[in-house]
């Protein structure tokens, strides 16, 4: 196994794991491949926390990290960062092949001086690389109302007490909307892809 920075000539095979990770998972097909394609030159988007995953000289999983913030409760921007997509090939997943990625990944960001990681996720996996609820740190989501102890939204302070005295409201970049901001451009990138069947099926997400 090798966890290396993606490169330029990567992109497209990373673009078309990433489409595979997360075909009809959250939604019938998916969007989180374009967000990929549009983040690159995105100046929140962080070049030195770009990784691939190889086995067998086979790119097999990947993650990208991006700038956040936090509003606190005085108005003023906090620092925040987040990660997302990560994808591993479904052929690999349930392997341990996540966890390994996003543990080396968080030990750099860690390096570069992030002092804290906000997400939304499962908890019953990312618990095992050290995420808790994010109201238990005084961060709340955006799309909730301030007092929620939201089960998907999660943190994790990469530099203890980074967050000490911080109290606020963590928003996701908007670089992650792109898909639904821009449809006409996402569809015509989509269909340079292979035709795949999009389903409804049993946990995807409701509007």
């Amino acid at each position: 196994m090798v966890i290396r920075l993606e490169q330029p000539s990567d992109y497209r095979e990373v673009e078309n794991l990433t489409r595979e990770a997360f075909w009809n998972v959250y939604a019938p097909g998916c969007v989180e491949h374009y967000v990929l394609n549009q983040y690159r030159g995105n100046p929140d988007f962080l070049p030195e926390l770009d990784f691939v995953l190889e086995e067998d000289g086979r790119i097999i999983g990947h993650v990208m990290f991006s700038k956040a913030e936090i509003i606190k409760e005085d108005g003023s921007v906090f620092p925040a960062w987040t990660f997302g997509p990560i994808s591993i090939l479904p052929e690999y997943k349930r392997k341990g092949y996540g966890l390994k990625l996003l543990q080396y990944a968080l030990g750099k960001a860690r390096e570069m001086g992030v002092g804290v990681i906000c997400m939304e996720g499962n908890i019953d996996f990312y618990k095992h690389a050290g995420f808790v609820l994010a109201s238990s740190l005084n961060i709340h989501y955006h799309a909730e109302p301030k007092e929620a102890e939201v089960p998907y939204f999660l943190a994790q302070e990469l530099i203890p007490g980074y967050l000490n005295g911080v109290e606020g409201t963590y928003h996701t970049p908007k670089g992650y909307y792109v898909a639904f901001e821009n449809k006409d451009d996402f569809e015509a990138y989509e269909a340079t892809f292979p035709y795949k069947e999009k389903k409804q099926q049993a946990g995807q997400l409701t509007n």
